[in-house]
């Protein structure tokens, strides 16, 4: 298994996703392009000490965008983005320090 912190690249702390984290459970990252599901559940068990608490994996491939500055336009990068859900009663400390 590759190291935890290649795979989870940053939390992402948005108003949809605290909102599902207060009705669901559900916990977002950004993570590597090339992760698959059962590295990531097995990278936030590892990370944040909860084994056996990840109920389910859902990621998502957001392609990057168009931007133009002046004349010149390019792409943003694409990149993955993974939602978790937890165990009713379960946490991640990252979340709640927020």
């Amino acid at each position: 298994m590759r190291n935890p912190h290649d795979i989870l690249i940053r939390p992402m702390v948005t108003e949809k996703s605290l909102k599902s984290r207060e009705a669901n459970n559900q916990f977002s990252f950004e993570v590597d392009v090339k992760s698959n599901k059962v590295e990531i559940r097995q990278a936030v068990e590892k990370l944040f000490e909860l084994p056996n608490k990840v109920l389910t994996v859902k990621t998502v491939n957001v392609a990057g965008k168009y931007k133009r500055k002046g004349r010149k336009g390019g792409y943003r990068p694409d990149w993955k983005k993974a939602i978790i859900t937890l165990v009713k009663g379960t946490t991640i400390p990252i979340f709640e320090e927020s």
